[in-house]
């Protein structure tokens, strides 16, 4: 694809409202590969405007109807699937077989997913001499992060379609260009026109004059927890409604009887995956004190066999962040056992896979969400003060428990305040609600609890 010097506003590619553009920028090599316009909120306008004036037709489409545009979205997404990650890969930095893998991979499982909801879901159910409707918030403004940009963009826009919603969309800076690919399959599966709107800018600009508009009906946004604060606050102050998928700090709790090399070479690979820009990566590894130091050595080695196998952090300012923390881990006194804050190389945004030992809950490493590839292992005496440092931070979003049997694992996950943990390894569910319990969050993602975000109910009473 040709990057567009132009927003998708009503079906088509429009100019924007100003000259003003941003670079793209490939953080493998620091090269400039692409400018996208810097949207205003006169872009906002335009595409706010556009949206209202699709919504009553799209909400009254046939719900069949509308499952079979996101399915035909999820068909030009599986038909681009190269081109997909090829471009994540370029803009985000993130490796090939990873871009291929869960960048393009898991987007088309979870459009699909919501075409199938689509069809399915009960808009409508009796209750005593009630009839409960469930109908399409309205306007959605959706504001998505640069980590995992298309699976961002499709896990807001496709139940929202879903719901009968319209939608403008701002993509992160960093990542413009897979947002723009996605409207052009939005485009090209018959999505009526207005019912999908592409804003490209600055957050604090485009993101800021979409979440004060007031001909949005819903703000979702994900992305840090402080910019999740602005965007609540607005939004309470006009009283609308706000879903927020934020920070973590999440917790691998391995307990005594667990297979300690499996839980802690997992633990490490996601850490390690999509160059630790997760936010529901297992960052603090809690290991029992009498399998505490097999544990770090076992973590040491393994990072130390990642080489130059992980990818760039997104930006300079990210990888200058996540040095940051790394020396600040060293100076509150962690002992570093893999890695470091020193640059791996000359060119490129890379931080060093790192691994922090002696790591105590009150370090700054073990409360703030790095966002980097960057693990910390802490040692706990019995399952009480496990359970009190994995619960012992502002977040909530995610997390993982290992031990000698699922029922053993099962009964600690119950004991987390979390909104998912996984069990023995178990794998991602595109399914299953994804969101944060505290400081992570606000509202669900996925399944038919993420759908459940774009509705709101009527009820007729006979």
């Amino acid at each position: 694809m040709k990057p567009h010097n132009a927003m998708y506003i009503a079906g088509q590619w429009t100019p924007a409202a100003t000259p003003d553009t941003l670079p793209v920028v490939n953080p493998a090599d620091e090269q400039v590969i692409a400018h996208v316009p810097a949207g205003t909120a006169a872009d906002v306008d335009a595409a706010v405007r556009a949206a209202r004036a699709a919504l009553r037709g799209w909400a009254a489409t046939p719900q069949a109807d509308r499952a079979a545009r996101i399915a035909a979205v999820r068909d030009g997404l599986a038909a681009r699937k190269d081109e997909i990650a090829g471009t994540v890969a370029a803009e985000l930095g993130a490796p090939l077989p990873f871009a291929e893998a869960v960048h393009a991979g898991l987007p088309i499982a979870v459009a699909g997913s919501y075409a199938e909801l689509a069809a399915a879901y009960p808009f409508e159910e009796k209750v005593g001499n009630s009839t409960v409707y469930a109908e399409p918030v309205g306007v959605v403004g959706a504001i998505t992060p640069w980590n995992y940009p298309l699976h961002q963009i499709v896990a807001k826009v496709a139940p929202a379609l879903a719901a009968g919603c319209a939608v403008v969309l701002k993509p992160a800076e960093d990542t413009p260009l897979t947002a723009q690919l996605f409207a052009e399959v939005v485009h090209e599966a018959g999505v009526p026109a207005g019912v999908f709107n592409l804003v490209t800018g600055r957050g604090p600009v485009a993101g800021q004059a979409l979440a004060e508009h007031d001909g949005v009906d819903l703000v979702s946004f994900t992305g840090s927890t402080a910019v999740g604060r602005k965007i609540g606050a607005i939004a309470g102050a006009a009283v609308k409604r706000v879903a927020l998928e934020l920070g973590g700090k999440s917790a691998n709790v391995i307990l005594e009887s667990a297979d300690l090399a499996r839980a802690v070479h997992v633990g490490v690979a996601n850490v390690m995956a999509n160059s630790g820009q997760t936010c529901s990566a297992w960052t603090r590894m809690l290991v029992h004190t009498s399998r505490y130091d097999e544990a770090v050595d076992l973590a040491a080695r393994a990072a130390a066999k990642y080489g130059d196998r992980i990818g760039p952090v997104v930006s300079a300012r990210q990888r200058d962040r996540v040095r940051g923390y790394i020396l600040q881990g060293i100076e509150e006194g962690a002992r570093l056992v893999a890695g470091g804050p020193e640059a791996p190389g000359e060119r490129g945004y890379y931080v060093s896979p790192t691994v922090f030992a002696d790591v105590t809950p009150d370090m700054t490493i073990a409360q703030e969400e790095i966002f980097g590839p960057v693990l910390t292992l802490l040692r706990y005496e019995d399952e009480d003060e496990a359970e009190t440092i994995a619960n012992g931070t502002a977040y909530g979003l995610a997390g993982a428990v290992w031990a000698g049997d699922d029922g053993e694992a099962e009964a600690f996950a119950r004991r987390l305040d979390t909104g998912q943990v996984d069990i023995n390894g178990g794998a991602f569910n595109p399914l299953a609600p994804f969101g944060g319990y505290k400081q992570s969050g606000v509202g669900r993602e996925l399944g038919r609890h993420g759908l459940a975000e774009y509705l709101q109910t009527k009820s007729l009473q006979f």
